[in-house]
């Protein structure tokens, strides 16, 4: 049975818009909620919290501290005997009031609106005992994201050129409460010469990442982040000996989810040293490794077509093929990234429709040992150099992507065009993604836009079809898409093509495209 907050705006103050936040966190976590509108007597509210039974009262005054510090006193004088029975008393309003209001002793909660979403959901579940613990965070990604539910979880690449940078940078992210998840943005050697110090160039050390040379190294950084929020880790499947990593990832940070591709990160690309079907036949083992010990698996696959210039038809064909391949090898949680700004160039609406081909492409391979949940992101090419443009873009891009209601929102901070983040970027840039969210949760609906709607139905048509030439190419095997001889005969006939697979000898790299009325389409 569930429990009953009644709330209003007390007294003479008429400013609703938090009373109303409060009452749709209650509600997503399970509550009967009671609007009593602006201005509500105290007699009102006291009369209302009896006749409805109510569990938790909630009261916001945002006028003039010295006369909301009389109100709320005779407040709590009328409302002594509910509060004797157990009835919860829980107040919002301007700092200044909350200062004055918390001397008065009798309310349970106070907030001042500079509260991190996590904080008030934490109360509402009842785990304000625990604020400040890791018992109070979820620390699994599944739990985290129906924890936090309607709002989506956030993530963010981080990783310094030295694991003394990275240990306090996670320390100060996560007393910030900026992120729930931090992606580990560890440097090459770590990703494809960890058990390998014969192959690592000590001149690259650092480059692009944290270094991490040991589990020791790992286990400093997961320590890092057992404060705050307690945010969970999360990084890469690496670009060999997948295995081993995915063993040590578990056993070290407890890892989150692991990002694992279908075509990239091998010699066709120079992020890996296997050729394209080997690296295909591992992708698909560690998928398997990861759905057998029920950790989440990512496949961050289709935005990097996008990033090379690939039609919109073969981003949503990248797209199906990794939720394929995923069931197919036993993940039981997918997180379908869909990143926007793929290539750069893309109107909103022709962003969206993509993205929306997407959903409606992979939503039938969900079944009750496949969970899809969905991940938006900015371009990572995307940001313009200006810093004061780039969080105009992060904030306009993050609110267009809530019309999608992603469970999870990657990030790509405002600084990526001239820097990796620190941490100070970090929570700067979470700040600025929470308002886009929060103003974002009463937006019109985008995507019934008809032009919308007709991009969505003519993309799966085309993907539909670019399917069946897959099939067909490979017609002697039992299961094309995902045999790995023949995914890898789909890029090297160059079914599967991108303008910048020019020249390489994995892939064919003779289609042009370009950005025509918004989309990404090939021209001859």
């Amino acid at each position: 049975m569930s429990k009953t907050v009644v709330a209003a705006a007390l007294g003479e103050c008429v400013h609703v818009a938090g009373v109303m936040n409060f009452l749709r966190l209650a509600e997503s976590a399970g509550w009967k909620t009671v609007f009593l509108g602006p201005a509500v007597s105290v007699e009102e509210v006291i009369e209302a919290a009896k006749r409805e039974k109510a569990d938790l009262v909630g009261v916001s005054y945002r006028l003039t501290p010295e006369t909301g510090e009389r109100l709320l006193g005779e407040f709590a004088e009328a409302a002594s005997e509910l509060y004797e029975r157990g009835v919860r008393f829980a107040f919002g309003g301007t700092p200044p009031v909350v200062e004055r209001v918390e001397k008065l002793g009798f309310f349970e909660r106070t907030f001042d609106g500079g509260e991190n979403v996590e904080a008030v959901i934490s109360y509402l579940k009842g785990d304000q005992a625990q604020a400040g613990r890791e018992a109070a965070y979820p620390q699994s990604a599944v739990e985290r994201i129906k924890w936090k539910s309607p709002y989506p979880i956030l993530r963010h690449h981080f990783g310094l050129p030295t694991m003394e940078e990275s240990i306090k940078g996670i320390e100060k992210i996560a007393e910030a409460q900026a992120l729930d998840v931090i992606s580990l943005g560890t440097d090459q050697d770590a990703q494809e010469n960890f058990y390998h110090p014969e192959r690592q160039d000590p001149r690259r050390k650092g480059a692009g990442g944290v270094p991490v040379r040991s589990e020791d190294d790992y286990r400093a950084l997961y320590e890092a982040s057992r404060r705050g929020n307690y945010p969970l880790l999360r990084t890469y499947s690496g670009t060999d000996d997948f295995i081993k990593l995915a063993e040590m990832y578990a056993r070290t940070i407890n890892i989150a989810w692991c990002a694992i591709p279908l075509f990239w990160f091998n010699q066709m690309d120079g992020r890996g040293p296997w050729d394209l079907e080997g690296s295909i036949r591992e992708h698909q083992s560690v998928m398997k490794w990861y759905g057998e010990h029920d950790i989440p698996v990512e496949l961050n696959e289709p935005h990097h077509w996008g990033m090379r210039d690939a039609s919109d038809v073969v981003f949503v064909v990248a797209a199906y093929l990794s939720a394929y391949n995923a069931r197919a090898f036993g993940v039981k949680d997918y997180i379908a990234q869909l990143m926007f700004n793929s290539p750069p160039g893309l109107s909103d609406a022709m962003d969206l429709a993509k993205m929306l081909a997407v959903i409606k492409m992979i939503a039938p391979l969900e079944n009750k040992n496949f969970k899809i949940w969905k991940q938006t992101r900015i371009g990572l090419l995307s940001h313009p150099l200006n810093p004061h443009a780039a969080r105009g873009h992060l904030a306009a891009a993050t609110y267009l992507q809530m019309a999608l209601k992603p469970d999870i929102y990657h990030i790509v901070g405002h600084t990526e065009a001239h820097h990796a983040a620190t941490a100070d970027d970090v929570i700067e840039t979470s700040q600025i993604v929470r308002r886009a969210i929060d103003n974002a949760m009463g937006a019109p609906d985008m995507t019934a836009d008809p032009k919308v709607q007709a991009r969505v139905q003519q993309l799966v048509e085309e993907s539909a079809q670019l399917l069946n030439q897959i099939r067909a190419q490979a017609d002697s095997s039992d299961d094309p898409l995902t045999d790995p001889a023949a995914l890898a005969g789909a890029v090297t006939s160059g079914l599967m093509d991108a303008p910048q697979l020019r020249n390489n000898k994995f892939a064919l790299g003779k289609v042009k495209t370009r950005i025509v009325d918004g989309a990404c389409v090939e021209v001859s």
